[in-house]
Parts: structure tokens; sequence; C-alpha cells
């Protein structure tokens, strides 16, 4: 498997970030190749992808999710292996730093090739950027999850 780590810092409060990062359906506003994600439940989301060419489709599962703190997920069903965490740091009252760690699993060469020459590592660092651009132009969350979900 492979690891992407990024950071960054935005400008809105620690609730403001973490309530944003909970509204999965509004990923796709931010996120590059990002086509869809459903909330199924509480824990489940189902997210279609089109990267590089490569259309996936998967199911991932919330496994831990601790409000203004943090959001642990992994794949559990379809075409795609992985797993990843983002924390929130409160930096002062109206700052927050936004931390991504993700495991995956590059499927076939073109996921491969672009794994090696860093394509992942940029899309993170570009999604996080546009995250801080989306919320920081809005000034406000468009909805917000204050469930606790703890590992099974």
């Amino acid at each position: 498997m492979s690891m992407v780590k990024e950071s960054i810092d935005v400008d809105v409060p620690l609730h403001t970030a973490y309530n944003q990062w909970t509204q999965f359906e509004e990923f796709p506003k931010f996120m590059a190749g990002v086509r869809e994600v459903r909330q199924l439940d509480d824990r489940r989301t189902h997210w279609r992808t089109s990267i590089a060419g490569a259309e996936r489709e998967f199911d991932a599962e919330i496994v831990d999710q601790r409000p203004d703190e943090r959001v642990a997920w992994r794949t559990v069903d379809g075409d795609v292996r992985q797993m990843g965490l983002v924390t929130f740091q409160p930096i002062d009252a109206d700052r927050t730093k936004v931390s991504l760690a993700m495991n995956f699993q590059p499927e076939g060469i073109t996921e491969q090739a672009g794994d090696l020459l860093g394509v992942l590592d940029r899309r993170v660092k570009g999604d996080l950027a546009r995250f801080k651009d989306f919320i920081e132009g809005r000034g406000r969350e468009t909805g917000g999850w204050r469930g606790r979900i703890t590992p099974a």
C-alpha cells in the first residue's frame, strides 16, 4: 500500500471545518475526480470516482468519528482499497489545521505509474486547497453531523 499525508490551515473555526467535512455528499464540489458520494447510513458511504480515466465505485465505512477531532474510514466493497484519517486541530479561535493521511492500493498499470509519479499526493493537496476555498468562501458549513462512531 502507498501512503499520502497532507495538511492545510483553514481560516474558519474548528467546528465549522469539522462540520463541513462530515457532509460527504458535498465532496464532489471540492474533490477532483469524485463524481458522487451517497450517504447510505451513519457509517457507510457509496462513492463514484473517475481518476485518470479509471471509473471506480466503492463503499466506505467510517470506523472512528469523534466530533471536532477526527474521521477515520476504510473501503469495504468495490474497486478501491484504501483507508484514511482526517484530523482537525484548532490553531486559534478562527483557524483550524486539517490533516489528511491515506493508505491506498493502486490498481492496474496506470494507477501504479501515477502513484510513482506522485499524482495522488498532488491530487490530495489540491483537494485540501479546494476544501479551504470552499469553506472559507462560504464562511459557514453546509451542515454537520455531530454523532460519535467508535471502532467495532
